[in-house]
């Protein structure tokens, strides 16, 4: 009695002991997912509004010009003819006069004259071609020259940048119809490189070099003076880094670098003959083959730390700057590199290794040393997009003064997204733009990547103004703008439109004017700017134009409420230590996303949000349709013939046809993920039906939008896969709680007749034993060999076949039974559990332990079965995410039963071999049930093993391994599943040494006159 009730006080003791470990693990869980919410402060633009058009005026006929015979002069001209040879008609003629003027940066101009005759007087080329071009806007603009009559202010802000464009891509439809390749790579000039000797197709180089031009011209005409270039290692010989040569003798990356060097030299000197800057754009680490073994063979890894790994690039740079002085200096980014932005069959590539704020220092420090001696600048991207140390240097204060305060180069430029993350809507102002000493410029989105690409009408002329003119109020040190014209996001799976070239670029054209006019104006009238585009390339008629720039007005409210759930993107949202993008519904750009942990906290937001928080947002949803219809609408009432061509008409509605249809089918998606969180969330039989009528809609509406935008290049089909996914999960939700119950019903059953069993005469039906044994066994493991004793094949079978029976159904139930490499893992771990353990019983009876383990599975799945009765696995999860409560009552309990299955085995073998050889026995057979399933993950691969288990279970957004990798945006290492292996081979072998029969505990347990564990009979 006293050794029972001891037992029974260690059985209680080791029972709180789990329960408080299981607690501590769910708090740690709680922690690691850090789901919480915080206000965000929005930005405060006007209201956009249209100014009523005024009547076109046909430009004059050039008369006499006379103007210097610079290259520069010369190519603003050129615009100025090209505008008014394009004018349909004219009226009377115009002389121009132009001064003559030394080099300079001050771009102020005087326009003197009449409407007959006119003379730009500067004091610098600058300011001449800066007249020149102004009055081809207004040409285009068909306004008239003498409204530019008098003194116009140098540009606020002296450096104004854009990407390349797309100059150097093809556009070819082949590329972009499967709209799966979410590649970063531009693929820029591929057709110019060749894989061997003379690395060069001439015929291609010279047809890009044409295309260089054309943009630098176009650019030259919106009001930019520089350009991002990307490429850096690859024109780089290396011949001179200390300790080199990094290539050998021979070595094609030498050769190819000094082929590039000479074909892109004539693009960086034409930029130069035109005034405008480049910049080589690359990521840091940039790597090739052997640059990479070169630089741990010297210094045993990839440091970023290393002051000399950094005089490798540095060395390289003055190589470059030495062989072609027409570059201006580098721009740098840390926070993005890897395969995503890797070529096939092209080695050049980055690694994603300045991750602290050591190496960043010392990263900048090398390059500012390098950048005053060789009389460069260095632009420094803050896009660090939380990775490592330094991962909100982007958006924090004081992330960005621990990075750069002391930094204080005047070579140095700091270049940062005016939003609080990127690009997206609703994000706050970025605050980190008003800090610090260094010089800073502002990047600029035209075609928005995660608004379709630029694909909808999309005006942000407002919120530029004001996030400009608030920087600027806060940091006189802004002395820039960078305008991504076509950059940002993957290239190809979006729609095939590719700045100046194909598709309907001019539509995110607009953007990049307002960027380059606010740059120079903080002040401008940003609805002038409108009206401007349209007329150049819409229509001069004035309704057609004020039908235009009114649908214009409704731009912004259809993206921010068509295709954000406001309530949520309102808010600061933080998971896994990261703060995922006010978008997550759609992850990324194209995606329809059908995860439940991004569904379920969205909801929980929308609902916490206010009174009527889910049917408020439904309702912005079907808002932002009829502002696209209204949009439509006026745009569809014009005259088709006021249009400059037919072609652009079509373009314009088909855009806006494809904007309606698809922000549609977002709100009857956004209506079916709110019912369904309600659902889980209240049970509800009215947000059930709700939620069933959605489904149906949203499946009838997606089979209708991948029918007409399927393979369309200019109006690709959403990524609908994961959605897809998510609602065959869903419209299982209510058959898997139905069986959960059924399920839950029957475990009850046999938990209860395991209870009263011994008792009654229930004891002597079928199967009674069985559920007495494991009842018995699974709370008092001492008593599992008595429990077994003298029961029937049946029962033996039985207390067998039941745990594992219900193991597998619950398993299967738990993942809708559409994830079946979560039950191979789970269910082979459990297999090979029991495989070592009878292997060690060997000849022993197995049934103690399979009562004991099997009683305990039972209580196991009981928990989980509960969970899942309520509204299926859809509620299971959406409890996980969203409770904390309920989550750490779960986890806890859980925990504690799945470590008490152990004890509860080795307690059970204890009465057979001893605690020694019996805990031995469990720990082989846990290490090899972690070993086995581990290997197989290790040699699958982490990624792989956790893609497929992702899009099985639809946990996290199926877009994550696409774009990013689930390991590299969770920071799971690569080796984890052969670290797991390798401590589950720890645990067999300790195991296998501890289950051993020891000779001397033999001869004490032999001399005692007890038969040892080995020889006793069962």
């Amino acid at each position: 009695m006293i050794t029972a009730r001891r037992r029974a006080i260690v059985a209680v003791v080791t029972g709180i002991v789990l329960l408080a470990m299981g607690l501590g693990v769910a708090y740690e869980v709680g922690d690691a997912l850090g789901i919480r919410t915080e206000h965000a402060e929005q930005m405060q633009p006007a209201a956009p509004v249209a100014a009523q058009a005024a009547v076109a005026v046909a430009p004059p006929e050039l008369g006499t010009i006379s103007a210097p015979r610079s290259m520069r002069v010369g190519v603003a001209l050129d615009e100025l003819r090209s505008a008014v040879g394009a004018a349909t008609t004219h009226a009377g003629t115009v002389s121009i006069a132009v001064d003559d003027a030394p080099q300079g940066t001050d771009d102020g101009y005087t326009l003197q004259g009449d409407a007959s005759a006119l003379r730009i007087h500067a004091s610098t080329e600058s300011g001449a071609v800066r007249g020149i071009y102004d009055l081809a806007a207004q040409v285009r603009a068909s306004e008239p020259l003498s409204t530019l009559i008098g003194t116009h202010a140098a540009s606020k802000l002296p450096l104004r940048m854009t990407d390349l464009g797309a100059v150097g891509v093809a556009p070819d439809p082949a590329q972009w119809v499967p709209g799966t390749d979410y590649s970063h790579a531009s693929k820029a000039f591929e057709d110019v490189f060749l894989a061997k000797a003379p690395y060069i197709d001439q015929t291609a180089l010279a047809a890009a070099y044409k295309d260089f031009d054309t943009f630098l011209r176009h650019s030259l005409a919106n009001g930019y003076n520089a350009v991002a270039f990307p490429g850096f290692a690859e024109f780089m010989t290396f011949d001179d880094v200390p300790g080199g040569p990094v290539y050998a003798r021979g070595d094609e990356h030498r050769a190819r670098a000094l082929a590039m060097r000479e074909a892109f030299a004539p693009f960086w000197a034409r930029a130069h003959e035109l005034g405008v800057k480049v910049y080589l754009r690359t990521d840091m680490l940039a790597l090739t083959g052997p640059l990479e073994t070169f630089l741990k063979n010297r210094f045993g890894s990839l440091d970023a730390e290393n002051p000399k790994l950094w005089d490798v690039y540095t060395a390289g740079l003055d190589e470059l700057y030495t062989a072609t002085p027409n570059l201006d200096g580098v721009l740098i980014r840390i926070g993005e590199a890897g395969t995503v932005y890797g070529v096939a069959g092209w080695d050049y590539y980055s690694a994603l290794d300045v991750t602290s704020v050591k190496a960043v220092r010392t990263m900048l420090t090398a390059f500012t040393k390098q950048a005053e001696a060789s009389d460069r600048e260095l632009i420094f991207r803050t896009w660090s997009v939380g990775v490592g140390d330094v991962g909100d240097m982007h958006t924090d204060d004081a992330s960005y003064r621990a990075v750069l305060d002391g930094i204080d180069s005047p070579k140095l430029i700091v270049s940062t997204k005016y939003t609080l993350g990127d690009f997206y809507s609703w994000l706050p102002l970025n605050t980190t733009l008003e800090q610090g000493s260094q010089r800073r410029i502002i990047e600029f989105q035209s075609r928005r990547e995660f608004e379709n690409y630029g694909a909808f009408p999309n005006d942000l002329g407002t919120q530029y103004q004001w996030a400009m003119q608030k920087l600027l109020a806060a940091n006189p040190k802004i002395e820039g703008v960078w305008t991504w014209t076509q950059d940002g996001g993957p290239w190809r799976a979006g729609p095939m439109s590719l700045y100046l070239k194909s598709g309907f670029w001019q539509l995110y054209e607009l953007n990049t004017q307002l960027a380059a006019s606010l740059a120079r104006d903080p002040k401008t009238d940003v609805s002038a700017v409108t009206e401007k585009w349209a007329r150049e390339w819409f229509s001069d008629d004035p309704k057609t134009v004020d039908a235009i720039t009114k649908a214009m007005t409704s731009s912004r409210d259809a993206i921010e409420h068509g295709i954000y759930v406001a309530p949520f993107a309102k808010q600061r949202v933080f998971a896994i230590g990261l703060q995922p993008p006010p978008m997550m519904w759609i992850f990324e750009w194209d995606i329809l996303t059908g995860d439940s942990a991004v569904l379920d906290v969205l909801y929980a937001i929308v609902r916490d949000s206010g009174a009527q928080g889910v049917e408020s947002a439904i309702a912005d949803g079907q808002k932002a349709i009829a502002d696209v219809q209204r949009m439509r609408d006026l745009v569809t009432s014009t005259d088709a013939s006021t249009w400059r061509t037919p072609e652009m008409r079509h373009a314009f509605v088909s855009t806006l046809d494809y904007e309606l249809d698809t922000i549609t089918l977002l709100s009857s998606y956004r209506s079916m993920i709110l019912h369904q969180g309600q659902w889980h969330d209240t049970s509800s039989p009215a947000a059930e039906a709700a939620y069933d009528s959605d489904r149906a809609r949203f499946e009838k509406l997606a089979a209708a939008h991948l029918a007409t935008y399927d393979g369309d290049v200019d109006h690709p089909a959403l990524n609908l896969t994961a959605a897809q996914l998510g609602v065959q999960r869903g419209e299982r939700d209510e058959a898997m709680a139905w069986i959960a119950r059924g399920l839950l019903a029957l475990s009850l059953a046999w938990l209860v007749i395991g209870m009263i069993a011994a008792r009654t005469s229930l004891v002597a039906r079928p199967g009674a034993a069985a559920a007495r044994a494991a009842w018995i066994a699974s709370l008092r493991p001492w008593r599992a060999r008595e429990s077994t004793l003298g029961m029937l094949e049946l029962d033996r079978w039985l207390l067998l076949m039941v745990p594992a029976a219900l193991l597998v159904a619950t398993r299967a139930v738990q993942t809708s039974f559409l994830s079946w490499t979560h039950l191979a893992v789970i269910i082979g771990a459990w297999l090979v559990f029991a495989v070592v353990l009878r292997l060690f019983l060997w000849r022993r009876s197995p049934w103690p332990v399979i009562a004991a383990v099997g009683g305990v599975i039972v209580l196991r799945c009981v928990l989980t079965l509960f969970a899942l009765s309520f509204t299926g696995p859809g509620g299971y999860w959406f409890a996980f995410w969203t409770d904390p409560g309920l989550r750490t009552i779960y986890i806890t309990v859980a925990f504690a039963l799945f470590v008490w299955v152990f004890v509860a085995a080795g307690w059970a073998l204890a009465a057979q071999f001893g605690a020694r050889r019996a805990t031995g026995f469990v720990l082989a057979a846990v290490g090899a049930g972690l070993l086995v399933p581990a290997v197989a993950v290790g040699a699958i691969g982490l990624e792989t093993a956790l893609t497929a288990w992702n899009d099985e279970m639809g946990l996290l957004p199926w877009g994550l391994s696409r774009i990013l990798g689930i390991t590299t945006y969770l920071g799971i290492p690569d080796v984890t599943p052969w670290a797991a292996a390798g401590f589950g081979a720890v645990l067999l072998i300790l195991g296998v040494l501890l289950a051993l029969p020891w000779a001397r505990s033999r001869r004490k347990t032999d001399a005692g006159g007890t038969p040892h564990p080995s020889t006793a009979q069962v």
